[in-house]
């Protein structure tokens, strides 16, 4: 499933001060579009979502969406649980601008499983009863220091059997691994219609905004949040998606 949108000309004029990448109400408005031409193999990882939900949702149980922006995990989580699960799906961002736009695209598709939208810092949300939780795209955003704090919560929160379905853009600590991986990233946006202008100045937007972690820190993070079961089923490029598993 597709969202519609504007198309992303956000950086494609020169600005004389390129400020800090922001999820406001312009990014909102092309925001479907804009992670469809940025980040490879996103529509795949949303599928994988799907899926790996059907297979490990419990019953009478909450699916969480943690940096929801405009629900794209969220309405692929409601459309392969139905009503008989007695499960309920918790959307949680931080933006007022996405949620906005969000609860637009929820209303466009019904459903009888119930979707709840909360404008809060995920930091701070409680979670429990959870049987699947979807930090897609939003970890990166969090400073480093309170990201295993949040793992920790998420795992506490998890029944038995839950998982955490995490995606991320990484980075690799070889230098001439990680220059052609990112050659090739910045191949991907230009095949989609992105300007060597809009490239660099999405770049600076998002320097000490978007900061990476490798494959092995988040795995490691993982253990010490305390998953024992954890690896990539997904990688394109850059753009990895973790699973983990609340044994």
């Amino acid at each position: 499933m597709q969202l519609p949108s504007a198309k992303d000309t956000i950086f494609s004029q020169p600005h004389e001060a390129v400020g800090a990448f922001q999820f406001d109400a312009s990014v909102a408005a092309v925001f479907p579009d804009m992670i469809q031409r940025s980040v490879p193999g996103y529509q795949t990882i949303l599928t994988g979502i799907g899926e790996l939900t059907k297979r490990h949702a419990q019953p009478h149980t909450r699916l969480y969406d943690l940096g929801c922006s405009l629900g794209a995990a969220s309405l692929t989580m409601r459309r392969v649980v139905d009503q008989t699960y007695g499960c309920s799906i918790v959307a949680v961002d931080n933006s007022p601008a996405m949620l906005q736009r969000a609860q637009e695209y929820i209303q466009a598709f019904h459903s009888e499983v119930p979707l709840s939208l909360h404008c809060a810092d995920i930091c701070d949300f409680p979670i429990d009863n959870a049987s699947v939780v979807v930090i897609n795209f939003t970890l990166q955003f969090i400073a480093p220091d309170a990201r295993l704090a949040l793992l920790k919560r998420i795992y506490n929160g998890l029944l038995p059997g839950g998982i955490l379905l995490l995606s991320e853009k990484i980075h690799f600590n070889d230098a001439a691994l990680q220059a052609s991986i990112e050659h090739l990233h910045l191949q991907f946006k230009r095949a989609n219609g992105y300007s060597e202008l809009e490239i660099s100045q999405k770049r600076s937007s998002l320097e000490n905004v978007l900061i990476s972690d490798s494959e092995a820190q988040h795995l490691q993070r993982l253990k010490a949040a305390g998953f024992t079961e954890a690896g990539i089923w997904f990688q394109a490029y850059n753009f990895a998606a973790f699973l983990a598993i609340k044994s």
